[in-house]
């Protein structure tokens, strides 16, 4: 190199650069700029326009249902389609409604069999007839697929009667309830049998029962004359309201209809025809309870509210059979209604009903 001239010098370097050059060009480097141009430009971007990331999540701008104006979990706007209950497009009114806390009250709790399982609630009930819920268990015993055997009926009871004692509960005041749905399986006597060789009383309801207990452990006094209750179940859908001082309750199909080979179109018929029977009066606001309202509700919860609004049934896309076909019903009863506000209680329990009408 030191023997070359200067333009042969010159001449070498220019060489060494333009094969640099194809080189580069030759394996993307042109694709690789444009791409790093681009990153540039989104990250710019994004820091001016304040959006942020997880890690600063507290200081994110408001999500729905964190403000009264706009609550995600409280309530429904816009119709669509031919459903009247609110779209997840738009603004929400807020559902504020608390419910009395219990004075001095004592602790009582049942156990629940269900079409899809055994559950168990605890309760703070006062003498006038406030009340709160301390503790919830939820169990599958597997009932409606005969799959249940004396033992596991004795196991679960035995399970849930030990936590309710070690809690604080009396041991009489533990109840037990056989829904109507759960009634209709072919393994119920069995399982009232092993019920009874532990010595305790068994206590079967009819869906109208179960309907008229579900309305009063969910409906507020505030709202008995403008709203009504569904209890959409695995076994029947409960639909109930009080009117002029008594309280009415029709059933319908529940939500494991299509293991029956009933049609979506034939549910949907029959509820609309027992959904159309609640007066005008009664259909500003919805209290919901059951399985696929609980799934539904865990979907636009916010924080650990006892009351969540759902949205519209056309915003929710059934993620299996049971979902597809509680949405059917759902649907039912906001078209038959036109109900706008459809609010899932989280606490409230048919059965807790049960417990309020003891003394």
């Amino acid at each position: 190199m030191q023997r070359l001239t200067v333009a042969g010098r010159l001449l070498i370097t220019a060489i060494v650069l333009a094969a640099l050059y194809f080189g580069f060009k030759a394996l993307g480097g042109n694709e690789w700029l444009q791409k790093m141009r681009g990153k540039e430009a989104t990250e710019q971007t994004g820091s001016s326009s304040g959006v942020e990331g997880p890690e600063n999540s507290a200081d994110s701008p408001t999500l729905p249902g964190n403000d009264e104006a706009t609550s995600s979990a409280t309530d429904e706007a816009s119709d669509k389609g031919s459903s009247s209950a609110a779209s997840d497009n738009g603004p929400r009114p807020a559902f504020t409604y608390t419910a009395p806390e219990p004075v001095n009250g004592k602790l009582k709790g049942v156990v629940e069999l269900g079409a899809s399982g055994f559950n168990s609630f605890i309760v703070r009930i006062d003498d006038q007839k406030r009340w709160k819920l301390e503790k919830a268990e939820f169990g599958n015993s597997l009932v409606t697929e005969n799959m249940a055997t004396d033992q596991d009926v004795r196991e679960g009871l035995k399970k849930y009667i030990g936590n309710m004692l070690d809690f604080g509960v009396g041991g009489r005041d533990i109840q037990f309830v056989i829904s109507s749905g759960a009634a209709k399986a072919e393994v119920t006597q069995k399982i009232i049998r092993a019920l009874k060789s532990l010595n305790y009383v068994v206590n079967i309801v009819t869906a109208e029962q179960e309907g008229k207990l579900a309305l009063r452990a969910v409906l507020p006094s505030d709202f008995d004359t403008n709203s009504f209750v569904a209890d959409i179940g695995s076994g029947n859908t409960k639909i109930s309201w009080r009117s002029g001082g008594s309280v009415q309750a029709l059933e319908a199909y529940g939500s494991k209809y299509y293991q029956n080979g009933v049609s979506d179109a034939q549910v949907a018929e029959d509820v609309t025809a027992k959904a159309k029977q609640v007066p005008a009066a009664n259909r500003k606001t919805a209290f919901i309870i059951g399985g696929i309202p609980f799934e539904l509700a865990k979907q636009v919860r916010n924080g650990k509210e006892r009351y969540t609004v759902l949205k519209a049934p056309d915003d929710y896309k059934g993620e299996n059979a049971k979902q597809k076909a509680g949405l059917v019903i759902y649907k039912a009863l906001a078209d038959a209604t036109g109900c706008q506000q459809f609010v899932f209680d989280w606490d409230a329990n048919f059965t807790i009903g049960y417990l309020l009408t003891l003394k």
